[in-house]
């Protein structure tokens, strides 16, 4: 559920900066891995089954860019500005998340966008957090490190929610 939290936060960010419709954006984040604990074992069912649960209940864009958020799997080509942020907020969430747990006071607080930035680098470090996904900003103009920022600053807004 923190993941989910930590990725609304960041695409209601983007939606921002992208001038881009907030709430929408955020729906996507929050339900993007609605079907994980279902799906968590079969990949090849993750984004198709949370299509079954939140057909006619949410805007159709909302579920084809979950779908395309594990486009590996589904086949679903991101090509939209949502689709290319939720896989990018996807993994930037796993990026900045790690980064503040290896921080002594494991405080998103305290994090600073020079280790971020050093963290990202380093591909031995929260390998789960594909470079290639988090850049998929870039072709939408958003630079890394302004994505570094943006990222931070909305996981830093609901530090609470995520207990760090």
């Amino acid at each position: 559920m923190k993941h989910m939290l930590a990725v609304e936060a960041i695409m209601k960010a983007l939606a921002e900066v992208l001038d881009e419709d907030v709430d929408l954006w955020g729906i996507c984040g929050l339900l993007h891995d609605i079907d994980f604990e279902k799906t968590g074992q079969n990949p090849k069912e993750h984004g198709l089954l949370a299509e079954r649960i939140l057909n006619g209940k949410v805007d159709e864009n909302v579920i084809r860019a979950i779908k395309a958020h594990n486009y590996e799997n589904t086949h679903v080509v991101p090509y939209s500005k949502m689709e290319k942020c939720l896989i990018s907020a996807d993994s930037l969430s796993g990026l900045l998340i790690a980064s503040a747990l290896v921080m002594p006071s494991k405080r998103l607080a305290d994090l600073k966008l020079e280790t971020v930035k050093k963290k990202f680098k380093d591909k031995a470090f929260a390998r789960g957090s594909s470079r290639e996904r988090i850049l998929l900003c870039e072709s939408l103009g958003v630079q890394r490190e302004k994505l570094f920022e943006i990222g931070l600053r909305a996981l830093q807004s609901i530090s609470d929610q995520l207990e760090l």
